[in-house]
């Protein structure tokens, strides 16, 4: 017996929408089939403690190797695909229907002189158009009752029928207009027969021909100021508008399909199909591929169905359908439709579905597909055994003493040489630390930020290891680890300082930097380590292009595998620090949009701004007084006025004597000229004047 905690899937991997989960066993195959409202709770009541669950479940769940789920759109749709898969697997668990019934359909007798409508379930029979399945019986009654007011088709059995022919009097339904009474001539064979196509016919979709035609005849009658027969039509257009249930999973009848759907990005993608037979869901694939080369949806899509069809015919399987559902065409569609067509030996049409069941379907299977590659992601980086493969790949491909436990990245980002920021993102153990995140704001050796990328990192980097070396020295060089054990004490990677009591930030050195970029970013940052005399600290750089990892002084990159754990680990270093630099560029950008000339004026704070603009109305008439007129204003005095004089002397544009002050900022986090790094909060730091000067100023 296997332990349920060995494939115990974790919690926030299960979805919260309705679906269909299957339990299989370590042959693979499904031993139960079972739906929810929700999965998430379903399928975390089967991992409880095994003495607490039904003795028939304790053996299923033991028995079990595996669970896999599908989500669907609805309720109604998660119980007629269970339905689907307990008649295509029997799984051994499930629970036998006891009177032997399946589910039931909605059927009309189009062979019978008297077409019949009624409920049926088993072996579908010659001669009789079926609608379904429906969830309960009781479904169909009641979808019948309300078409019987728009399409009287006869719903009496043999026995009834006869007895009401002979009597010369029709039943009850007869009576009050739900049945055309064919029993005793009130309507022809051939009427009726015509009566039961339009009933079908609506059932197959077909609703608009009969909606206009009802509303026609309600306005006709309107017309004519017979209200009560238009008031009749109008419930009948609404009879028709709530009569059928739309079901995403089961289609009409005859769709034979494979609908595919792609999900995922420039590295890997998530592909499912689901196999559509006779209108229903027959069976379902998935696939999470690397993308080894450079290739488009369009390309990918034509890779996938080589694959998959291609495969089947070298197995002796092939099973090509009528209809391909793709999301979007390959290149040579013609050549592809005649490839198919020659394993089907028939036409075979390959399309991207616009409207109606289909897209909807089409829809499902891509949310299937989308959470099939967030679960491996998921998984790919919470797994403990992954995470400690990853480092091991990265510790051998960048031939390091030791597995590279504290890794930091570095990224640029500016807007053509403008609002300069650079991030550092910070993963332990393969998982990222969001609170050791930081950011720095370039300004290059005049102020005027960094003349290229390369001398951007060199920068970043110089500032950071800098900042190492000062507290590292603070602290007596103080090793790793030592600190508050206390678990209710805030996380921190350094030691404190004793006297703010606040964490040493940067006293905690990386194992491995990595920088965003090739060749010359690379040799950008290990000339800021070597001014620094840093040599213990791995350096390598991580090309976007075709993924390559520079390391210093080498003419030639390291290539790891695309499937490569240690290569997904870096790329999703890059990804985070690409991201947390654009975030912080465009907060920069944001805000130094609506920035004003008097905000870095020293001793200047939003009050005396504000009381300023009061007074004078505007800048230009701001710029036009004098310090004695400006001090005359409640609140400044004449240092301020002169302060603000000399800001407004610079030009339009607020450069001058203002901006000298603030280029070279001294804060309580770091040695003066020295800006700050900020954390890697979300929000912009709201202390003093110095920090938010330090934060705007280029």
């Amino acid at each position: 017996m296997a332990d349920p905690a060995t494939y115990r899937p974790a919690p926030g991997e299960i979805p919260e929408s309705p679906g269909v989960y299957r339990f299989r066993d370590e042959h693979g195959r499904v031993i139960y089939v079972g739906k929810a409202k929700s999965l998430r709770p379903r399928l975390s009541s089967y991992f409880q403690d095994v003495h607490n669950l039904h003795p028939r479940t304790q053996q299923m769940v033991t028995t079990a190797a595996s669970v896999e789920w599908t989500v669907v759109p609805t309720e109604v749709a998660a119980l007629a695909l269970e339905y689907t898969w307990i008649k295509e697997f029997d799984p051994r668990f499930n629970v036998k229907y006891r009177d032997d019934k399946s589910y039931p359909y909605l059927a009309v007798t189009m062979s019978d002189e008297f077409p019949r409508v009624q409920v049926m379930r088993g072996a579908k029979r010659k001669g009789t158009r079926y609608f379904g399945p429906y969830a309960h019986a009781w479904a169909i009654r009641e979808t019948v009752d309300l078409l019987l007011r728009v399409f009287p088709v006869r719903t009496c059995s043999a026995g009834v029928f006869k007895r009401a022919h002979q009597q010369g009097r029709p039943c009850l339904l007869g009576y009050i207009d739900k049945c055309s009474a064919p029993c005793v001539g009130r309507i022809s064979p051939d009427d009726h027969h015509a009566l039961a196509q339009d009933f079908c016919d609506f059932m197959a979709g077909d609703t608009a021909r009969f909606t206009r035609r009802l509303t026609a005849r309600m306005k006709e009658a309107a017309a004519e100021l017979d209200y009560e027969q238009a008031a009749r039509l109008r419930d009948d257009i609404a009879t028709l508008e709530k009569a059928t249930e739309k079901n995403a999973v089961v289609l009409k009848d005859g769709t034979d399909a494979d609908i595919f759907a792609l999900a995922g990005d420039d590295l890997e993608a998530a592909v499912q199909v689901f196999h559509v037979r006779d209108g229903r869901i027959r069976g379902q694939r998935g696939w999470v591929v690397e993308k080894v080369e450079d290739v488009t949806d369009a390309e990918l899509v034509e890779h996938l169905l080589q694959q998959v069809y291609g495969t089947d015919v070298d197995a002796g399987t092939a099973s090509v359908p009528r209809e391909v559902l793709v999301p979007v065409l390959p290149p040579d569609v013609e050549q592809v439709q005649d490839w198919l067509a020659g394993m089907r030996g028939a036409r075979v049409q390959v399309r991207v579905p616009q409207r109606g069941d289909k897209r909807e379907l089409a829809a499902t299977v891509h949310r299937n597909a989308e959470h099939a590659l967030l679960l491996h992601r998921t998984r790919r980086a919470g797994d403990l055994t992954t995470r400690s493969q990853a480092l091991r790949e990265i510790q051998e491909a960048l031939d390091l003493p030791s597995a590279p436990l504290r890794i930091e990245c570095y990224d640029v980002s500016h807007n053509q040489g403008t609002f300069q920021s650079a991030s550092m993102v910070v993963f332990e153990d393969g998982l990222a630390r969001k609170g050791e995140y930081r950011l720095f704001n370039l300004r290059g050796t005049d102020g005027e930020g960094a003349r290229d990328d390369t001398a951007a990192m060199h920068e970043v980097i110089t500032r950071r290891f800098r900042r190492y070396l000062a507290e590292r020295s603070a602290a007596g060089d103080v090793e790793l680890g030592l600190g508050d054990d206390d678990e209710d004490a805030p996380r921190r990677s350094g030691p404190v300082d004793e006297t703010t009591g606040k964490p040493q930030r940067f006293a905690y050195p990386p194992n491995l930097v990595v920088v965003d970029g090739g060749q010359p970013q690379v040799a950008a940052a290990a000339a800021a380590l070597a001014e620094l005399g840093i040599d213990d600290v791995a350096l390598c750089g991580l090309a976007k292009r075709l993924e390559e990892v520079w390391l210093p002084g080498e003419d030639y990159p390291v290539i790891l595998q695309r499937s490569s754990e240690g290569l997904y680990l870096l790329q999703r270093l890059r990804d985070e620090a690409h991201r947390f630099a654009i975030s912080a560029h465009r907060r920069r950008r944001s805000k130094g949009m609506t920035a004003s000339v008097l905000d870095d004026v020293p001793g200047l704070g939003p009050a005396r701004r504000a009381a300023l603009l009061r007074h004078f109305g505007s800048v230009k008439r701001l710029r036009a007084a004098s310090v004695a007129e400006i001090a005359s204003v409640q609140g400044m005095g004449d240092r301020t006025a002169a302060a603000v004089v000399a800001a407004l002397s610079g030009g339009p544009d607020g450069s001058g004597a203002a901006s000298a002050q603030v280029a070279e900022p001294s804060t309580a986090d770091g040695p003066a000229g020295e800006p700050a790094a900020t954390s890697g909060a979300p929000e912009l730091p709201t202390g003093g004047d110095d920090v938010r000067a330090g934060m705007l100023r280029a």
